[in-house]
């Protein structure tokens, strides 16, 4: 198996164990919480860890920028902009100092134009590590307020951005646009999608939404794609979803790609797909923010009744359960992919 712990082992296994109970912790561990909540003081404080490790092709600069932007995102989407952040940087021996240097060159880099102070970490070299790696970014910061997966409200407008499989066909255009070309998907898509490697962010998307007021929930759709983000709110929220499956956008690079490789759109891994629940009366002012900022947006369905369920509307009038996928079948593809060389 590739990818996070199925979902029966974090429960049983690694959720329980979670170290000293303490008053500060508001929002601790949870499934499909992407942060912590830390009471210090008058302010609450959103934390979050994540690896990152780069594509065989991926340049030190694209490497840079998605490892703090995916950290970041984990932040922005608790409503609290990202202001302070620790990495560990795990090479192997033979790395050369100039791919270190432009590496970390680049994490600074972005981390400055996001605001966003490095104020720690750890650099070496280590012999069980192949490629060089990110073993985790830490990001935190500040706020008054703060916003949860869990938070979202029967009646709510339920919004994403961007649309589906973003991280799935920017890494697949990236690393495997030979193949593709080959398979006669067009250098303009191939091109399309390899440049989706700087969409792979959330955290102008949630720091937009939540200026405007009115946003309950948010979610970064990760491993698992559209169909686990959505399904991970309804459930942290314990509520049901009605979401239209035709109002789900699927750019044409996306469906080329997706379709080649077999790969279902709405359940492969979507950093930079963000999932939001919105009181309607805010809809408005969401979407004129994202229109304005230059990123896409839609509203695909609404929040229900726990008891209504949670379901796909397909534009026949059929419905189908809205259900998270067990395995998210990009890594398998990924890596077999990129196996046969």
């Amino acid at each position: 198996m590739i990818g996070k712990v199925n979902d029966e082992f974090f429960q049983k296994a690694i959720l329980p164990e979670t170290g000293a109970m303490t008053p500060e912790v508001v929002v601790g561990p949870s499934m499909g919480v992407d942060a912590a909540i830390l009471k210090i003081g008058d302010q609450f404080m959103a934390i979050a860890e994540d690896p990152i490790f780069p594509g065989p092709t991926t340049s030190p600069e694209d490497f840079g920028w998605i490892t703090v932007h995916i950290g970041a995102s984990d932040v922005a989407v608790m409503g609290i902009k990202p202001q302070f952040m620790t990495y560990s940087l795990l090479i192997p021996p033979d790395t050369n100092e100039e791919y270190i240097a432009r590496l970390v060159r680049s994490i600074s880099e972005t981390a400055r134009n996001l605001g966003i102070s490095i104020v720690g970490g750890h650099t070496g070299f280590y012999g069980a590590v192949n490629v060089p790696t990110i073993g985790g970014i830490t990001v935190w910061g500040m706020g008054r307020e703060y916003i949860t997966p869990a938070g979202a409200r029967v009646g709510d407008a339920v919004l994403i951005t961007k649309g589906a499989a973003i991280e799935a066909a920017a890494l697949l255009g990236s690393e495997l646009g030979d193949s593709l070309r080959s398979a006669g998907i067009t250098e303009e898509l191939v091109g399309q999608a390899s440049q989706r490697i700087k969409e792979m962010t959330v955290v102008e998307d949630a720091l937009l939404a939540a200026a405007c007021g009115g946003v309950h929930a948010m979610h970064d759709a990760t491993e698992g794609g559209l169909a686990r983000g959505l399904w991970e709110v309804a459930e942290a929220s314990g509520v049901g979803l009605r979401i239209e499956r035709s109002q789900v956008m699927v750019p044409p690079d996306v469906k080329a790609i997706c379709s080649h490789f077999q790969l279902n759109p709405y359940e492969v891994i979507s950093e930079g797909t963000l999932v939001l629940t919105v009181d309607p009366d805010k809809v408005g002012d969401v979407l004129k923010s994202y229109e304005m900022a230059g990123i896409p947006a839609a509203v695909i369905g609404k929040v229900v009744p726990q008891g209504e369920g949670r379901r796909w509307l397909e534009v026949d009038g059929s419905e189908q359960d809205l259900l998270p996928p067990p395995v998210d079948h990009f890594w398998e593809v990924f890596f077999g992919a990129l196996s046969q060389g």
